[in-house]
């Protein structure tokens, strides 16, 4: 990073863009992951340099950057080209709602938005007060969250945490505590165990096909299903 605070960032996750845009400091991504879509103007203001396991390094160099923002082991082999050609690279690693908070804090700080950023933080944590007294008042169903769909993979910290503050009970919660995705990986004879009230699916980089699931062999004894 050749001055401070930067003013050429490439972001190779959403996130990051996305609260780069919240803070006004829209002006200093210079590059963004191909799955950034908030806010929407950002597709056609934004070039495209990445996906989420691979990027086009060229591309990121020929954008001169002065900081790239990456997150988590996945793209650690990313980040370590880039910083043999030089680049400076800040790898967030977020997996829990007081990690997400930390991360806002912190990309604010570095691009001198330290009091907007944490005003923004205060007002996620007070949002998520509200919901959680809300969701107090009703049932508490058994929730399943699916990551990814082969392997199956449950929830991360920060979904589960969510989760439970909408009302939800994660039924892999002890799982959600894995550093990584592989040790949330359950099996399909797991998920017809824990019988879960409610399904949720979020499957990273493509679309949720239900019909899918529910086509699972013997998937047709869940109670959600």
């Amino acid at each position: 990073m050749r001055r401070f605070p930067p003013e050429r960032i490439v972001c190779l996750t959403e996130e990051t863009v996305e609260t780069l845009y919240i803070l006004g400091e829209e002006g200093r991504s210079v590059g963004v992951s191909g799955y950034a879509v908030r806010p929407k103007r950002v597709r056609r203001e934004k070039p495209r340099v990445a996906a989420f396991t691979s990027a086009d390094i060229p591309k990121i160099l020929a954008l001169q950057p002065e900081l790239v923002l990456t997150f988590s082991d996945l793209q650690a082999d990313i980040a370590a080209e880039l910083i043999r050609a030089g680049v400076a690279v800040m790898a967030y690693n977020q997996r829990d709602v007081a990690g997400i908070l930390a991360m806002i804090r912190h990309l604010g700080a570095m691009v001198g938005q330290g009091a907007r950023a944490e005003a923004l933080a205060q007002d996620y944590e007070r949002r998520l007060d509200r919901v959680a007294a809300e969701a107090a008042k009703y049932g508490s169903p058994q929730v399943y969250f699916e990551e990814w769909d082969d392997p199956q993979i449950a929830g991360i910290g920060w979904v589960s945490e969510l989760n439970e503050i909408a009302g939800g009970r994660d039924v892999f919660a002890e799982l959600a505590r894995e550093g990584s995705a592989m040790g949330r990986i359950v099996t399909p004879e797991q998920v017809i165990q824990a019988n879960p009230e409610v399904i949720l699916a979020s499957w990273c980089g493509k679309k949720v096909r239900p019909e899918k699931i529910t086509a699972r062999p013997d998937w047709d004894q869940i109670t959600e299903v």
